[in-house]
């Protein structure tokens, strides 16, 4: 390997390295006994008056799920969802891995044909709620998905969370 191709695989090796260590640095689990990440306080979100609702099947029953806000904060663009599991007694609790399977969750830009996932901390965990946390049953549960945000001349994208039905054209709080 020629010097200047040397020099220029360091120097990207660096930026990347320098790069993941400035990352954001939140616990995924907090023994304290504080929200864990993702998960917010039930009462919250009041989900009479979400921008967007409906009424989805999963594998353990209904869902009502709801969108509260996308909102950008500098880089980033912060969703806050309301889920209310009607799960018939005797089962397990509900968790996001029992409902569908997945906690993945996404902004669809489709100005410029880009999908946003939930961004991760430096450590490798995603800013969103745990997919085996338990959900309280036929109560609505407030989880937090954290995005790199969309640009500025985006004004509103489709949001898809999970397996759930994908909410088209949800307007972008700035």
């Amino acid at each position: 390997m020629r010097f200047r191709q040397r020099t220029a695989v360091i120097a990207a090796a660096t930026a990347l390295l320098t790069g993941g260590l400035t990352g954001c640095s939140l616990p995924s689990e907090d023994k304290t006994g504080a929200t864990p990440m993702g998960k917010a306080d039930p009462k919250a979100v009041d989900p009479g008056k979400l921008i967007v609702k409906t009424t989805a099947d999963s594998t353990m029953g209904k869902v009502d799920i709801g969108l509260a806000s996308l909102a950008v904060r500098g880089r980033l663009a912060h969703l806050v969802v309301s889920l209310t599991p009607h799960v018939p007694p005797g089962g397990s609790s509900p968790t996001l891995y029992r409902l569908n399977g997945t906690q993945d969750a996404a902004l669809l830009d489709t100005v410029n044909l880009k999908r946003y996932v939930v961004v991760k901390d430096s450590g490798g965990n995603q800013l969103g709620p745990g997919l085996h946390d338990d959900l309280n049953n036929n109560a609505p549960n407030t989880l937090t998905f954290t995005f790199a945000a969309p640009p500025e001349n985006v004004k509103a994208v489709d949001v898809q969370v999970g397996r759930f039905p994908i909410f088209r054209d949800v307007p972008i709080e700035r």
